[in-house]
C-alpha cells in the first residue's frame, strides 16, 4: 500500500492515499463505482470536487486508459483545505477514480502562476507540452510505498511506483488557473503516456472553467 504522488497543488504540494499492489474486481459485482463526496469541507468555486468526478468518472475511461475490460471500483470528489502561515486558505477540489489497473486523480487550482514557467521547478525531466491548444508541462513523480507487518503492526515506507501527470491552462493564454491530472499503477510498470494524453484530451473540455482552444 502506498501514498499517491504529491502534485503542484499550486506549489504547495498535495498527496492522495493509493493501493500499490494489485487489486481484485468482484466478478458478481460489475457496475462501475458512482461519484461520491468526502471530507466536510465547503465545495469550492467555480467546480467542485464532484463535478471533477463527474467528469472524470466516464463510461469510456477504462477505455481512454488502455484497460476495456475494467470498470471503476472507487470514485470520490473532495476539497482539500489549507491554512497558510500568512492567514490566507485555500480550498483545492479534487477527484480520484480507481480502477484494476490504474488510479487516476483530477485536481484545479486558482494560482494565477503561469503554467509555462512550471517546467523549472518540476524536475529536470519536464517537458513543456500543449494539451487542446492549452500551455501543459509533463512530468514525472513518484509514488511512496507503504507495507504493512500485519504480526508486529508495523508500517515501513519506501519508493513506490512511477506516475506522470500534466499541468494543464485553464485557456489558451495561460492567464491564470490550472487543472493537473496525474495517473500511476497498482503495480510497478510506468504508466502509459498516451493514456494520460488521451484521458486530458477527452475530460478536460468537460470540466467547468475550461476554456475552448
Amino acid at each position: 500500500m502506498g501514498t499517491g504522488p504529491g502534485g503542484t497543488g499550486g506549489g504547495r504540494g498535495l498527496a492522495a492515499l493509493v493501493l500499490s499492489g494489485t487489486f481484485q474486481q468482484k466478478s458478481g459485482d460489475p457496475e462501475p463505482a458512482e461519484c461520491h463526496r468526502s471530507g466536510d469541507a465547503r465545495p469550492s468555486k467555480p467546480v467542485s470536487g464532484v463535478q471533477l468526478c463527474t467528469a472524470l468518472n466516464r463510461a469510456d475511461l477504462p477505455t481512454l486508459l488502455g484497460t476495456p475490460t475494467e470498470y471503476a471500483m472507487n470514485a470520490s470528489g473532495n476539497e482539500s483545505v489549507g491554512d497558510w502561515a500568512d492567514g490566507t486558505r485555500t480550498v483545492t477540489p479534487e477527484a480520484e477514480v480507481q480502477l484494476s489497473t490504474y488510479t487516476v486523480q483530477l485536481s484545479a487550482s486558482g494560482d494565477d502562476v503561469p503554467v509555462a514557467e512550471m517546467a523549472g521547478f518540476l524536475g529536470s525531466s519536464a517537458q513543456n507540452r500543449t494539451v487542446g491548444g492549452h500551455p501543459a508541462v509533463l512530468y514525472s513523480n513518484r509514488t511512496v510505498a507503504l507495507k504493512f507487518n500485519l504480526g508486529g503492526g508495523k508500517v515501513d515506507t519506501g519508493p513506490g511506483g512511477i506516475a506522470r501527470s500534466l499541468v494543464v491552462a485553464k485557456d489558451t493564454e495561460d492567464g491564470g488557473g490550472f487543472y493537473e491530472i496525474s495517473i500511476w499503477r497498482q503495480d510497478d510498470v510506468p504508466p502509459d503516456d498516451f493514456a494520460l494524453f488521451r484521458v486530458a484530451e477527452t475530460v478536460l473540455p468537460t470540466v467547468p472553467g475550461w476554456t475552448a482552444g
